[in-house]
């Protein structure tokens, strides 16, 4: 069964960047979407942003000109890079890769924004 592992999370000061990634244990076929979700306290779960298989992006209107999704097909890895932080993204940062008709997770990682 194949995991995807995540990293890049972290405690940083508003206004501050990071830069998670999600890769697969293994090499995996037919890859369409690969994204991120998050996660805040007493928060419901919500699509952060999304690529498709052919490039398209999606982003959720509170991250739009401050993140940035991209995908490694080679490596089986997407990625956020993610801007000017602030506070109220604060959450538990969850990738998803959709592969072969199934949907996989990461474990999550965290990110928090404070001073």
């Amino acid at each position: 069964q194949v995991q995807f592992v995540e990293s890049g999370g972290g405690l940083v000061q508003p206004g501050g960047s990071l830069r998670l990634s999600c890769a697969a244990s293994r090499s995996i076929f037919s890859v369409n979407n690969m994204g991120w979700y998050r996660q805040g306290l007493g928060k419901q779960r919500e699509l952060v942003a999304s690529v498709s298989s052919d490039g398209r992006t999606y982003y959720a209107d509170s991250v739009k000109g401050r993140f940035t999704i991209s995908r490694d097909n080679a490596k089986n890895t997407v990625y956020l890079q993610m801007n000017s932080l602030q506070p109220e993204d604060t959450a538990v940062y969850y990738c998803f890769v959709d592969h072969s008709s199934l949907r996989s997770w990461g474990q999550g990682t965290q990110v928090t924004v404070s001073s």
